[in-house]
């Protein structure tokens, strides 16, 4: 099937882009189906872009927020407690995640001059849509950006990468890990390219096989209309590039929806240890947490096959191209919700992450949705009991990792308070992924009653011994923790 052009999502400011897509009901695919768009509709962002501006990384910010927060811990126990750490460690997400450069900034990091950067052609990253069944056909929501990729010297690539490796030069990595690292510094420096026109090319793609994982042998069935029982995929092409090609999920009203974040509960990350959260995420091969790819497997063979998988991730844009591939080659395919461009603090981080999740509330009201994160996000914490309390009809599960519990690296306390009020059956905090095994899903079992709660609906921490308000602490959990911030200190140093 051929699809006319459809307008390009604007690489510098508007990065989110519906197109509703109607697609004919029927038994067989027709021949010389047209899929026609009609006038896209802009999806608000929760805040205002600034395509002028450029944000500098700067290792030593890294240094500065947790000098900080050493400070704090040494002037009042209460400041661990409260809300005077840095963003570093009470929103979980580091400052390598916030402030990647744009527009010009790039090229006049990497030396790059306007002339060699218009030879070079234009690319698309084209992030795996969903799509919802409406009155007017399917209304498929396409979003990711244009660019282009400067030609940098290797020589400068290395230098642009340490700014992203602390204590750790490129040069002393071994073979595979230089090459990741110079291949994400490389799409971290690209340029947004914006008023580019781009038009796809979508065909029906096969099932998603037994396992879950994209090219199942089952036979290809033509998209239809809201009478469908099961996700069905389209395969999406972008003319003029091969780096614009994706899936997009056709997603039934009803069935069940897991959302899930990939850092520290699909893939070892430890973004809480600084030296390590920066090697596993910019150098080290993505490695699966645990035997977590089992328990979805098992989700995804087991559970209908109206069953949606649906993965949302802070991570800034340039950097997705690796989750999605870590993503299709271990767990089941799904569509993908990741942090735009341009978004440069934790403020504007935290709110894309909410208004992404509210967004996929109200594209489905329908459904159900099973929520699955781990503790070590502040804004997970926040957001996910948030929905439950708002969305109490759609929300069938919360399942949160609890990474103080088995990863002593983790001595954030987090924050149980917004669970209160909630059925404590329809929520978990496990420690391991066979928690989760064996659970009925599909019927709301959410609890494994053989693995303790000990909710408290305050701060808790397992490594601290915290499980209420935390007005108090042990002095050995208080001169730990101090000695902790240390260590991260010295290990950045």
């Amino acid at each position: 099937m051929h699809a006319p052009v459809v307008p390009a999502l604007l690489g510098a400011v508007a990065v989110h882009r519906v197109a509703a897509i109607a697609i004919p009901e029927a038994t067989a695919v027709p021949a010389n189906v047209q899929i026609r768009t009609s006038q896209p509709q802009v999806t608000p962002a929760p805040i205002v872009f600034r395509g002028d501006r450029s944000y500098a990384h700067d290792k030593r910010n890294v240094l500065s927020d947790i000098a900080s927060g050493v400070d704090n811990v040494a002037k009042s126990w209460g400041s661990v407690l409260g809300t005077d750490l840095p963003s570093f460690f009470t929103e979980g997400i580091p400052n390598w995640f916030q402030d990647f450069p744009t527009g010009t900034q790039v090229l006049s990091k990497a030396g790059i001059s306007d002339g060699d950067l218009a030879a070079k052609p234009t690319e698309v990253l084209n992030i795996p849509p969903y799509a919802n069944w409406t009155d007017r056909g399917w209304n498929v929501r396409f979003h990711g950006n244009v660019y282009k990729m400067p030609n940098i010297s290797q020589s400068k690539v290395d230098e642009l990468a340490n700014i992203f490796l602390v204590d750790v030069d490129i040069k002393d990595l071994p073979a595979d890990q230089q090459a990741q690292a110079r291949n994400l510094t490389k799409e971290i420096f690209i340029v947004q390219q914006d008023k580019q026109n781009v038009s796809f090319h979508l065909e029906p793609a096969s099932s998603q096989g037994a396992s879950g994982q994209p090219g199942g042998s089952n036979s290809i069935t033509p998209p239809g209309g809201n009478e469908t029982d099961n996700v069905q995929r389209l395969n999406v092409y972008t003319s003029g590039t091969e780096t614009g090609n994706a899936t997009a999920y056709l997603v039934p009203p009803e069935g069940i929806t897991f959302i899930s974040d990939i850092d520290d509960i699909l893939r070892v990350t430890k973004i809480y240890n600084p030296k390590e959260g920066l090697l596993n995420s910019f150098a080290r091969p993505f490695t699966p947490w645990m035997n977590m790819p089992d328990i979805y497997a098992n989700w995804s063979q087991t559970l209908p096959n109206n069953t949606h998988f649906h993965y949302l991730t802070t991570t800034p844009e340039q950097v997705t191209r690796n989750y999605m591939d870590f993503i299709y080659k271990t767990y089941p395919g799904g569509s993908f919700d990741t942090r735009p461009l341009n978004f440069s603090d934790v403020k504007a981080t935290l709110s894309i992450r909410q208004f992404l999740l509210t967004k996929v509330f109200e594209t489905f009201p329908k459904r159900k949705f099973v929520l699955v994160a781990d503790t070590s996000n502040s804004d997970v914490m926040r957001d996910y009991p948030q929905l439950a309390h708002d969305y109490p009809n759609q929300v069938q599960c919360i399942l949160l990792r609890n990474t103080s519990a088995t990863d002593s690296d983790d001595w954030f306390p987090y924050d149980t308070s917004g669970f209160e009020g909630l059925n404590n059956k329809s929520y978990m905090f496990f420690k391991v992924p066979d928690d989760l095994h064996g659970l009925d899903i599909a019927n709301g079992q959410c609890l494994n009653t053989t693995i303790p709660q000990n909710v408290t609906f305050a701060r808790q921490d397992e490594v601290l011994g915290l499980h209420g308000a935390g007005s108090k602490v042990p002095g050995n959990a208080a001169i730990s923790l101090f000695v902790a911030v240390l260590a991260s200190v010295f290990m950045l140093l």
